[in-house]
């Protein structure tokens, strides 16, 4: 069935205006009695809320049509090669390039950089995200390939990422349970998803909604354990500083 370009573009175009509205008015709320803002910033505000709203607009019925068909058509098709082994490495590549694009990804790495005074540099977060994503979906084309049901996966997750919050620092901790819910963000709830949908569609002994499903949980907790991991990297380099000042202090106060 052949979908044209703008087919169901009203109902999408409604939903971004049904989000954002009620945000509009609460700034305008805001703006009569606490902020006050100038005429030229109001403009450019306006600006940014017309932008948004198109940008969503557009982008949600590119999704509709071309994020999941596609991915579900390339699901079928890598579903259906010899060497379902592959599956992995590709789904490492594809988990690692997703996040790489991911917007709200480049928001949050953006922000940590800009608050932490430069302390966790913006790549440096977003190769570990990439990376802990990346190998979140080769584990989860593993468990479409045997079958393991979800829960073997998520419950020692997360009770591994309660126990390495022990050893991290509190700003990773903030950061890195923040980075789970920005992870599963557009590119990886449609392409990605639409992919895991389709590979369980034309695998043998998969069903589509058992097997199919459950990635999004999976790319949720590998952000928190990867950030979790580099807080217990930057808490060493933090100690093995502190021990250096402190033999440095020493010998100076020696020399006097």
């Amino acid at each position: 069935m052949k979908i044209t370009t703008f087919e169901g573009f009203g109902h999408v175009f409604l939903d971004v205006a049904t989000a954002l509205i009620p945000l509009l008015f609460l700034f305008l709320i805001f703006q009569i009695i606490f902020l006050k803002l100038p005429l030229k910033k109001l403009q450019d505000i306006g600006v940014g809320f017309l932008l948004t709203f198109l940008g969503l607009a557009f982008f949600l019925q590119g999704v509709h049509i071309g994020f999941l068909p596609i991915g579900e058509m390339m699901g079928q098709k890598l579903g259906a090669i010899d060497y379902i082994w592959l599956l992995v490495p590709i789904g490492f590549v594809l988990g690692f390039v997703a996040i790489y694009a991911e917007p709200a990804v480049s928001v949050l790495t953006h922000q940590v950089e800009k608050v932490s005074g430069g302390y966790i540099p913006q790549k440096v977060l977003l190769y570990t995200l990439s990376i802990g994503v990346g190998l979140s979906i080769a584990l989860s084309m593993v468990r479409i390939i045997l079958g393991i049901p979800i829960w073997y996966f998520v419950v020692p997750g997360y009770i591994i990422a309660l126990i390495i919050v022990k050893y991290s620092t509190k700003t990773f901790t903030s950061i890195a349970f923040d980075s789970g819910g920005v992870a599963t963000g557009p590119m990886t709830a449609t392409f990605i998803l639409a992919l895991f949908v389709g590979i369980a569609s034309v695998t043998d002994g998969r069903d589509p909604l058992l097997d199919g499903f459950g990635m999004v949980a999976l790319v949720a907790l590998s952000p928190i354990l990867s950030v979790l991991t580099l807080g217990i990297i930057y808490r060493r380099k933090e100690q093995e500083q502190y021990e250096k000042d402190q033999i440095r202090t020493k010998a100076h106060s020696n020399d006097r």
